[in-house]
């Protein structure tokens, strides 16, 4: 079996379309079924950008407590996973079953065990306030109302890069305790003095640089904004 994901960065869905054929016939030559699943990534997935944040993240979805759009995003990459392997062909039967498999907490029982194998330390799923945390958390606030219509996810990448949760140079070392937590995403309301996420810097001038970019990655709309899809499409 071979499943991809391809991530749909500014709405580019022909290019998607194209790249998803071509890796179905290289999947072709291999001997593997293979499906693309389409994911729009015009802004973060989840509410965190960041080593750390995005790990505790992942714990709490292991543990029930997961936002929407990485729901539909494991869900629909999980469920053929499952078709593809041979398991079970009905798509919706397979998402009800990593459903109950996190709920009834044997995914994050899983990971326990696989982290445990490794030689890693679980302590940390247990308890994530040991995770480091950065020195300064500094709100984003909103100096306009009306409704996310945008955000911009390459200037996020580049500034949680600016904050040291990235490399800019590959000789460059990663912070794992800085990077962004959001508040608001795209449909959502705004009002003046609402914040719109969350910094987290150990370096109060970059954090506070940040601050400023990304006021500047929202776009900010009077007109009401539809709640955009995780999923694009399907190319199977």
């Amino acid at each position: 079996m071979l499943l991809v994901e391809l991530e749909l960065l500014c709405g580019n869905k022909e290019q998607a379309i194209k790249l998803s054929e071509t890796m179905k016939e290289i999947g072709k030559l291999a001997g593997k079924e293979t499906v693309c699943v389409l994911t729009n990534m015009d802004q973060p997935l989840g509410v965190s950008v960041g080593n750390n944040l995005e790990v505790i993240e992942a714990i709490k979805a292991l543990k029930g407590n997961m936002e929407e759009d990485v729901k539909a995003v494991v869900l629909e990459l999980g469920s053929y996973m499952i078709k593809l392997a041979g398991i079970c062909e009905d798509i919706e039967e397979n998402k009800q079953k990593i459903l109950e498999n996190i709920q009834n907490g044997k995914a994050y029982n899983k990971f326990k065990e696989l982290i445990e194998n490794q030689g890693g330390n679980v302590s940390y799923l247990e308890d994530i306030d040991k995770f480091e945390k950065a020195k300064f958390i500094i709100p984003v606030i909103s100096d306009k109302e009306g409704y996310v219509e945008k955000i911009n996810a390459r200037e996020v990448g580049v500034i949680s890069g600016l904050l040291g949760a990235g490399r800019v140079r590959k000789e460059d070392n990663i912070d794992q305790s800085v990077g962004i937590v959001f508040c608001k995403k795209v449909s959502n309301e705004v009002k003046i003095g609402d914040i719109l996420c969350y910094v987290h810097a150990n370096n109060e001038n970059l954090g506070n640089e940040a601050v400023a970019k990304l006021k500047e990655t929202y776009k900010i709309s009077k007109e009401k904004i539809e709640e955009p899809k995780a999923i694009i499409g399907i190319v199977k």
